[in-house]
């Protein structure tokens, strides 16, 4: 009877022990959070987008697939409040990756504009990827044809502090108009769009690459307009911005009948200094080495050979640059 005891003793002890080994009772080989998993496992990253009407949210889920494919990251994709936001969030420490207008993400690093005096120290570059076209959004109905007709009308100018307001308070100052000269509406794409659709805004800025889905969505419902800028004009912010350049929304695009002249900046991915130098080469090969998996409209435009352009003197992340600097590409 004793040595039955023994054995069942010994065998409750050997059970034990295993059961604290399968749940991981040490506290090395794992992280939690954004860290590795247990046994090596993927780290899961947080990708910060925009809007679901705007081009981020879309084109970052099919980023973050590839990514998550062929490296040893596991990207979620965010819905955000975009630019602005999204620095703020990478700030705090909230997440590792995030999109960005160029010149947002320029000022967060400068500590300008939006940022003033609360400069952005633990951020770095990837790449930039397309452009984004500031799109001055109404309907035939408004008879509006130039930014100048904006005076005195509702227009929706994105949330303060973000890189459509930002933008749409550059291209009025360029027209000799302030946001006090219109009846400003702060909205995000699809409430522009709404809004527009409904009648209750007569415009509205959209910065986002084409075709902007929201755009598209009220195409299928009204006869959209993308105002012009006049070529005098576009020179004239160039020169004062560096960051835009001369743009076209191309004939067809939400049934426009001819290509409508504009500027734009360029959207970007920008990580935290943190995340690891080879996690961060892998993802960026990765990405551009598998644009062919890209459906989203600007897929075509993601190109290693662009990937610097627009970026200034924003430092790359030391992943980023290992890529490029193997593919011989230069700023």
């Amino acid at each position: 009877m004793k040595k039955l005891r023994s054995s069942f003793l010994f065998i409750m002890v050997l059970t034990l022990a295993m059961i604290i080994t399968a749940c991981g009772g040490g506290t090395e080989g794992g992280t939690s959070g954004s860290g590795e998993g247990e046994g090596g496992g993927k780290q899961n990253l947080s990708l910060l987008t925009g809007g679901t009407g705007g081009t981020y949210y879309p084109l970052g889920g099919q980023i973050g697939n590839i990514i998550s494919d062929n490296t040893d990251a596991n990207i979620t994709p965010q819905t955000s409040g975009a630019s602005a936001e999204n620095m703020e969030t990478l700030r705090n420490g909230e997440a590792e990756i995030a999109f960005s207008q160029t010149d947002i993400a320029s000022y967060a690093i400068e500590g300008k504009e939006m940022f003033d005096g609360a400069a952005i120290d633990n951020i770095q570059a990837i790449a930039s990827l397309y452009p984004e076209t500031i799109q001055l959004v109404t309907t035939a109905d408004s008879g509006i044809k130039s930014v100048e007709d904006l005076k005195g009308k509702s227009v929706s100018i994105g949330a303060p502090g973000s890189g459509v307001f930002i933008n749409a308070m550059q291209i009025l100052e360029i027209h000799g108009l302030t946001n006090d000269d219109i009846k400003a509406q702060n909205l995000s794409f699809d409430e522009s769009t709404d809004g527009i659709q409904s009648g209750n805004i007569d415009a509205a800025f959209v910065t986002a690459g084409t075709p902007t889905g929201a755009v598209e969505a009220l195409s299928a419902q009204a006869d959209v307009v993308i105002v012009p800028l006049a070529d005098d004009k576009i020179a004239e912010l160039v020169e004062k911005y560096p960051y835009y350049s001369e743009d076209t929304v191309p004939s067809g695009t939400y049934k426009i009948d001819s290509e409508v002249k504009t500027v734009a900046v360029k959207a970007m991915l920008v990580a935290s200094k943190d995340l690891d130098e080879n996690l961060v080469y892998e993802m960026t090969k990765a990405m551009f080495e598998n644009t062919d998996q890209i459906t989203h409209a600007k897929g075509e435009l993601i190109k290693a050979e662009t990937a610097l352009e627009g970026l200034g003197e924003m430092e790359l992340h030391p992943g980023a640059a290992k890529y490029f600097e193997e593919k011989g590409i230069s700023k």
